[in-house]
């Protein structure tokens, strides 16, 4: 109820400019707005909780629970925001929401007129983010009485337009109250449904309790500040099933706190599964950004590098230089500091999982292993401690476990330089190829890598621990001589061998570019290596399949044979006593090889020519 005549006063023309910035161009969300109020009216409350420590019996309406309370009215098309915070006076008033004094307003004005400069002092702070109200409201009346016992109550009312009035009330407990009587295209913000779905979204922990239409919107707490040593397995779960709108539990939790190079607070989580394994969509980021508790992005892209978009949680930090709106970090070098925070932080956590809770770090990997592997490929600044993290199957062990770089390096015999693998659908596969005869027969562990991405891999890495990554199956590898088996009747010898070779090169043409008497191959007659040095079979398979140039060159490979298996040795007689089906075998030998290479292409030659054997059994 209004006590004296309304007094009318002009705005000064930086916030006329300021009005037009916030009401035409700042913002990207008209839902903004319910933020920014509710931001300041817990900030209002949080500053009249520490008067209550100096003022004690000072303060007006001393009982009034320290609260945000959100009305919303369809009918009338108003939304009505209140808190029980300190208030202000007719002079506060005119000074914080008419003039620049004390705003923030003018340093952002220049801030804006200098490019954007960071203006850290305008997050909480009564004025700028009050004028979002003006994107949605015919007219906002601010209702507000100071803790002051005896200061009375004043309404302040405008439309936005260039001027505003101010006139004593009563009837008007201790804080501020705001009234917006919304546009007709903004009705929307007059619905109990849409307005808690904003502060469920932005508000969701705020310190202090905030109601719409009595009910209480914010029940859960911000776990990320408080201590570890205070929150049970429980109010972990259903934190994180509340902010990531999950209903699994979490396989993992990290909850830090980190005072340089930032001021930072985080609560990380990894999900149970990895839902891109099921052929789901590609995972977005889902690590939201806080500052003060209050949501700045719930998506922020470049927070974590792309190989942690599986990584769900919190992390907030009070250092953050943000624009006006808080939808748009300006200072990319402190992102960018936040993102090698908290990937570090997060890398050493995943070392100690992998040290002291293997059987945990184990089922973690098989389910985002992929992950850390992209992560080693393609980021350079923590590839290095990612290597460390990656585990595969080898030679010698076990299936199902695996294995560390780091392991198989203390494994490594004291002449061995190089680290190698073999790609394979599986296990049992590259078992039954004939690639690993020869690193079996010398004790040579293989690591067995099954998944498409590890050639990649491994070809980004290209070394640890001074050790190059080399595929056992290329034809660049050399074998220190094995123990051969004794000479069994009718093997080839070192002459009839390369007598053989050259043979099978000049029939075989230009499908090979090298044919000679292997040191691998124990119990197979031959095998086929790769000699392109800048496309493997795998990354051949990737480009015809992308329909890449280059994709239908011929295949380069060398053929290696064994001299003393019986096929062989048969062959090596064929060639003089039956020429033709001698030259059907080589062919079908170089098949078979290719075949096991994952190189053969097109198999209808290859029947055509069974058929020719099977016509001379």
């Amino acid at each position: 109820m209004s006590t004296a005549t309304p007094q009318k006063f002009e705005f000064q023309a930086e916030i006329k400019q300021l009005l037009d910035i916030v009401i035409h161009s700042l913002y990207t969300e008209k839902e903004i707005f319910v933020r920014e109020l509710v931001s300041n009216a817990s900030d209002a409350i949080e500053k009249l909780r520490h008067l209550q420590i100096t003022e004690k019996d000072n303060i007006a309406d001393a009982d009034r629970a320290l609260e945000v309370n959100l009305t919303t009215d369809d009918t009338a098309k108003t939304l009505t925001i209140s808190d029980a915070g300190l208030g202000m006076t007719r002079a506060e008033l005119i000074e914080n929401l008419g003039t620049i004094a004390h705003s923030g307003s003018k340093a952002f004005l220049k801030a804006l007129s200098e490019g954007g400069q960071k203006n850290s002092n305008l997050i909480g702070q009564f004025g700028v983010g009050f004028y979002s109200a003006f994107m949605v409201a015919k007219t906002v009346k601010v209702y507000s009485r100071s803790w002051k016992k005896d200061e009375p109550a004043h309404v302040w009312t405008s439309d936005g337009s260039g001027s505003y009035e101010v006139e004593e009330v009563s009837d008007q407990e201790r804080g501020t109250k705001i009234v917006i009587e919304l546009k007709d295209d903004a009705h929307e913000f007059a619905t109990e449904g849409r307005v808690k779905e904003i502060l469920e979204r932005y508000s969701a922990f705020v310190s202090f309790p905030v109601n719409l239409n009595g009910k209480h919107i914010n029940t859960v707490q911000a776990l990320w500040l408080r201590s570890k040593s205070e929150i049970t397995d429980e109010e972990y779960t259903a934190f994180y099933k509340f902010q990531a709108h999950a209903y699994d539990e979490p396989r993992l939790r990290l909850h830090f706190s980190a005072d340089a190079p930032l001021q930072i607070n985080a609560l990380l989580f990894v999900p149970k599964d990895n839902t891109e394994k099921f052929g789901m969509a590609r995972l977005e980021p889902a690590v939201s950004l806080y500052c003060r508790k209050v949501l700045i992005d719930s998506k922020p892209k470049d927070l974590l590098p792309e190989w942690l978009r599986f990584m769900k949680g919190v992390v907030d930090s009070e250092d953050l230089p943000l624009n006006i709106s808080r939808e748009t970090m300006q200072d990319r070098a402190l992102i960018e500091k936040l993102n090698k925070v908290i990937t570090k932080r997060f890398i050493k956590f995943l070392s100690e999982e992998a040290k002291n809770r293997t059987d945990a770090y184990n089922e973690f990997y098989a389910e985002f292993g992929i992950f850390l592997k992209e992560g080693a490929a393609l980021d350079y600044t923590h590839k290095d401690e990612l290597v460390k993290l990656l585990r595969f199957e080898s030679s010698l062990t076990e299936k199902g476990k695996t294995t560390s770089l780091a392991d198989y390096v203390t494994r490594m015999g004291a002449d061995q330089k190089e680290i190698y693998f073999l790609l394979g659908p599986s296990r049992a596969a590259i078992e039954a190829g004939p690639y690993l005869e020869g690193f079996k027969a010398r004790n040579l562990e293989v690591l067995f890598c099954y998944e498409s991405v590890d050639e990649y891999v491994m070809s980004n890495v290209r070394e640890f621990d001074g050790k190059k990554l080399i595929a056992a199956d290329h034809a660049d590898v050399k074998l220190a001589d094995a123990p051969k088996p004794p000479a069994a009747e009718g093997d080839l010898s070192e002459d009839d061998a390369k007598s053989l070779a050259e043979w099978l090169k000049t029939t075989l043409g230009d499908r090979v570019e090298e044919v000679k008497a292997s040191d691998r191959l124990v119990d197979s007659p031959a095998l086929a290596v790769n000699a392109d040095k800048f496309m493997s079979p795998q990354m051949r398979r990737m480009m015809k399949a992308m329909n890449k140039d280059g994709a239908d060159a011929p295949v380069k490979v060398n053929l290696e044979i064994n001299p003393r298996h019986a096929v062989i040795k048969h062959l090596a007689a064929a060639k003089t006593s039956s020429p033709e089906k001698a030259a059907l075998i080589a062919e079908q030998i170089l098949d078979n090889s290719l075949i096991s290479a994952g190189l053969f292409e097109d198999p209808s030659k290859m029947v055509a020519r069974l058929y020719k054997l099977l016509e001379t059994v």
